[in-house]
């Protein structure tokens, strides 16, 4: 949620500032803007509501800079408004900021500080623009001086603050606890970015910034110090990726081209993770803090969440460790008692889902080890877990995760392959995971490539609706829960997963006639009791769809996927949920890739 980008010592200030915000659109944003400084004498600052387009075509040819601030905005504190966006300045036009995350107690701060000062807008980021030029002006501090004061103030608060003041027009003071920022360092320049993805045009060589540290940012010079002032030295990571990769390219929709990138990403994996004959390449060490565990705990939320479902079976069935999944946000303040030996495993697409982090800081507190599987190298969640294994997916641009649920799904897979044959499991020694993967892959390609197909089932069952629903048994239960999730949060279809055998205990009261109910049905114990639940719907007028495993189709189904093992099915069956939301979505009018109200990375709890 929100994105930050900042560059000083650069003539093309406005082009990399706008560039870099449309690079973060992802995130999730209603309003944006920046503020420039030449180093000359002339400023200036532009907010809109609305999109990227809208702030850029507010951009006048006049409005030009060699170091400046950007800001894309979620709202959190406040109604959506050009008052409420970003960049945000002192009374005085001294100080600009822009700021992600949340300041709990700003009131209090507004209210001992600054009663007698007029506010512009109705945010908490304000209060800390204009405690920064309180304490400059009344206490005759300098800009950093009074940037920590403020910071000293700040109780319990999440933040990545990227501040300017006029009277140094080429330095960037920036603070983070909680909030992903990272610097970037260029030839003669340095920029600042929510995620690396919005200045990897500029460079690819980015400093890593932690908990409580302060960071001073000239065009020549970037002055890291820690919570206690302390001088931090520390060397950049480079990130390895062409900036084309987060590019639609021909696609209308990154949704589309990320659909469309799953085969390819199960092949990645496999050549990342398995060897040519299939055995798993797993660091050792990660495999022996987890045989050494009694159980296994899956942290994450939404998309993550159902993932975790999937990789509970895996786990289980494979490695024969019990395996529990919690949703992040509940786990972090309702902590179920835990067994003596856990592991936990956080799944995570972006690496900073504040949820997630809360909870992996208490496991950090606790001393217990743990695993991000992640798609973002150096992110905090990776940084900050005993051990990372990466997804490999590359850029995920659309808020609607597909590649990324996937990825982490085939990634279990693996995981439990390695662990189920370092405990002797005979059913993980005969389970070449990396053949089917390989069946996988090519299914996918044979589900993305019927793409007119889907089309068509979309227009009839959910262009006109406005509730569905997805059921299923077992892993099609968990499967039901992701493709629900798919359809509600990028076309607005109120629509539910359930497990099929629960349709009875309540739900089938709100089967009524032409009601959309789409069947899972890929597992073979369980195949006969979805078709029964099925025409449970039927005959109160539901209006019913089939997506079925080969090996169990019957005359009259619907959509007919390739056989794999029935534990990696779900890498198959979601595959026509994802593209029936898309085409519902798409052809309803909406915005495929940016829906209302959503974000890609959550970083606020």
């Amino acid at each position: 949620m929100c994105g930050i980008v900042g560059v000083t010592g650069n003539d093309n200030a406005v082009k990399i500032l706008v560039n870099g915000l449309q690079k973060l659109e992802y995130r999730g944003y209603d309003s944006a803007g920046i503020y420039v400084n030449d180093q000359k004498g002339q400023d200036y600052l532009v907010k809109s509501k609305g999109r990227i387009s809208e702030l850029s075509a507010k951009i006048t040819p006049e409005v030009h800079g060699s170091t400046g601030i950007g800001h894309t905005r979620w709202a959190t504190h406040g109604v959506v408004s050009v008052d409420n966006a970003h960049p945000h300045f002192s009374n005085d036009d001294r100080f600009y900021l822009v700021h992600n995350g949340v300041i709990d107690n700003f009131q209090e701060l507004k209210a001992q500080y600054l009663s007698d000062v007029p506010f512009r807008s109705q945010t908490d980021t304000e209060v800390v623009v204009q405690l920064i030029d309180k304490f400059a002006v009344e206490d005759h501090l300098d800009a950093k001086q009074a940037f920590l004061k403020t910071l000293g103030l700040l109780k319990g608060s999440s933040y990545a603050f990227l501040m300017m003041d006029r009277e140094q027009p080429d330095t960037l003071f920036v603070a983070k606890n909680k909030s992903p920022l990272l610097i970037g360092v260029g030839d003669g320049f340095n920029v600042v970015c929510s995620d690396a993805l919005a200045m990897l045009r500029e460079t690819h060589d980015f400093l890593e910034l932690m908990d409580g540290e302060v960071v001073t940012i000239t065009p020549d010079k970037v002055a890291i110090e820690d919570a206690d002032g302390q001088t931090v030295e520390r060397k950049p990571f480079h990130v390895d990726m062409n900036a084309d990769e987060a590019d639609k390219g021909t696609y209308p929709f990154y949704m589309l081209k990320e659909v469309d990138e799953q085969p390819n990403v199960m092949r990645k994996l496999a050549q990342t993770y398995l060897s040519e004959h299939g055995e798993p390449n797993i660091d050792k060490q990660l495999l022996q803090a987890m045989e050494a565990a009694d159980r296994l705990y899956i942290i994450g939320a939404g998309t993550s969440y159902h993932a975790g479902l999937i990789g509970k079976r895996l786990f289980e069935n494979l490695a024969h460790i019990p395996t529990e999944v919690h949703v992040s946000s509940e786990f972090a303040y309702e902590q179920p008692m835990l067994s003596e030996k856990p592991f936990f495993i956080f799944l995570t697409q972006s690496g900073e889902t504040a949820d997630s982090r809360e909870v992996l800081v208490n496991v950090n507190d606790a001393g217990y080890p743990s695993l991000t599987i992640t798609n973002v190298q150096n992110s905090t969640l990776s940084r900050e877990a005993t051990y990372t294994l990466l997804l490999h997916a590359g850029p995920e641009i659309a808020v609607a995760s597909t590649k990324a649920y996937t990825a982490q799904i085939a990634l279990e897979a693996i995981l439990a392959k390695a662990l189920g044959e370092l405990t002797g499991q005979i059913i993980a020694q005969n389970f070449n995971i990396r053949q089917q993967l390989g069946l996988v892959a090519t299914g996918m390609q044979a589900i993305v490539d019927e793409k007119d197909k889907l089309e068509e089932m979309s227009s009839k069952y959910l262009l006109k609706t406005n509730r569905a629903f997805y059921i299923g048994r077992g892993i099609d239960h968990a499967v039901s829960l992701e493709a629900a999730l798919k359809l509600k949060e990028i076309s607005y279809i109120q629509c539910e997963g359930f497990a099929s055998g629960e349709l009875k205990h309540g739900t089938i009261a709100l089967i009524e006639a032409g009601t959309p109910v789409i069947g899972f049905i890929t597992q073979a114990k369980t195949a006969g009791l979805t078709r029964s639940n099925l025409q449970e719907t039927m005959a109160r007028g539901a209006q019913t769809l089939t997506i079925v495993r080969e090996s169990l189709a019957v005359d009259g189904d619907d959509l007919v996927l390739p056989d794999v093992d029935e534990m990696l099915m779900p890498l198959l069956s979601v595959v026509p949920a994802q593209l029936l939301a898309y085409y519902t979505s798409l052809n309803k009018g909406l915005d495929v890739d940016k829906p209302r109200n959503l974000a890609k990375s959550v970083t606020v709890e």
